[in-house]
């Protein structure tokens, strides 16, 4: 094994030990806990057995390089990340937008209220 390979597979432990940890402080639900976890023993592999993995990855997708294998998984999995990150902040932005428009309609029945309380005395 290579040095670099020593020091992903480090990388990697000390990762699965962090996210381990926020699951246990209740800040990860068990869906993302498990999302994680699963990338995380993916990377983990691939950080074992890159050659062998790669040239697999390479003859299932018929290209010419291993490591063109991994770059374009690696991109594949980046993309579903952001799209995992953007439907994440569209539900926020809509959670955010629906309390604004409790807030305003709650806000404007106390101002109504207050106004006739000021007018009968």
């Amino acid at each position: 094994m290579y040095a670099v390979q020593y020091i992903a597979i480090a990388v990697v432990l000390v990762l699965m030990v962090y996210v381990l940890g926020r699951y246990g402080r209740r800040e990860f639900e068990w869906g993302d806990f498990l999302f994680w976890e699963a990338i995380l023993i993916g990377l983990l592999v691939v950080s074992i057995f890159p050659v062998q993995i790669a040239n697999e990855i390479r003859k299932l997708l018929g290209l010419g390089r291993g490591l063109d294998a991994l770059f374009v998984i690696g991109i594949g999995l980046a993309y579903i990340l952001v799209f995992r990150i953007y439907l994440t902040v569209d539900k926020t932005e809509r959670e955010i937008t629906e309390l604004t428009r409790k807030i305003a309609i709650e806000l404007e029945e106390i101002n109504r209220r207050l106004e006739e309380m000021e007018k009968r005395h």
